[in-house]
């Protein structure tokens, strides 16, 4: 498995987060999520305990921004340890990257603080804040940075 972003610290607990993200195909876009007016990322997000992998998307992606989807395939997933401020924890994120199809708008973003954005993948590239996110779409587009 990949890891990117920060080095593991040594003195830190991680707690173990899986999580599911959507490269969402919508005719020449890509759906995305801005959240808080200031990071855009791939839709997604944890996976409950219990939960299914798939089940877990189609919900995150519904609530973040309002759209159903249809996942297609595994693109396949990273890991990175990172700090959670929105749970006070350190966390080993694992994200499963999944390529799916947008099929409509249902509602606004349910989620507090998100908003639905289209966008062409190259240049999605610039703005993804993760960069896990940007190397899947990279690589899924065949892009060069």
């Amino acid at each position: 498995m990949i890891r990117i972003g920060e080095t593991v610290k040594k003195n830190v607990k991680y707690y173990y987060r899986p999580g599911i993200y959507g490269i969402i195909k919508v005719n020449d876009n890509i759906l995305l999520t801005e959240q808080d007016e200031k990071e855009i990322q791939l839709p997604g997000g944890g996976i409950d305990k219990g939960e299914h992998y798939i089940t877990a998307l189609v919900r995150e992606v519904y609530e973040e921004t309002g759209w159903k989807i249809q996942p297609i395939n595994r693109l396949g997933f990273f890991h990175r340890f990172v700090y959670m401020p929105e749970y006070s924890k350190w966390a080993q994120k694992v994200c499963h990257i999944y390529l799916c199809k947008g099929l409509y708008n249902l509602t606004s973003p349910l989620e507090k603080g998100h908003k639905a954005i289209l966008m062409k993948p190259r240049d999605s590239i610039l703005f993804l804040e993760s960069p896990g996110d940007r190397i899947f779409v990279k690589n899924y587009f065949g892009l060069k940075s």
